[in-house]
């Protein structure tokens, strides 16, 4: 599965757009990790243990997302995008969003 936060794809054209598809998850932060997180704040640096959440969340919704262009019949999705909510105090939803397509290569690029 081809994936691009870009409308179109340069060598390929879109013969058939599938429609919206999307994949979302929702996190709360783990106690262990929220108190440990919680001192280094105090002395700065990167927040690791949230950075790795963040980074499984995303890979979790994109995967989600491919499934169900997948179903649709899709070898890419365009145009993808992420957003960020917070959905209670300590969870937060990350989600996936972009348009299912059928890419070809385009006939200037087949050789």
């Amino acid at each position: 599965m081809f994936l691009s936060n870009t409308e179109t794809v340069p060598g390929a054209r879109v013969t058939r757009t599938l429609g919206l598809v999307n994949g979302n998850t929702v996190r709360a932060k783990h106690l262990g990790r929220d108190i440990l997180s919680g001192f280094k704040n105090l002395a700065g640096g990167e927040l690791q243990a949230y950075t790795e959440l963040l980074t499984e969340s995303r890979n979790e919704a994109i995967g989600r997302m491919v499934t169900q262009a997948q179903q649709m019949g899709a070898n890419a999705v365009v145009n993808v995008r992420f957003t960020t909510a917070s959905v209670a105090p300590g969870a937060a939803e990350i989600y996936a969003y972009g348009t299912a397509v059928v890419l070809e290569q385009a006939a200037s690029e087949q050789r």
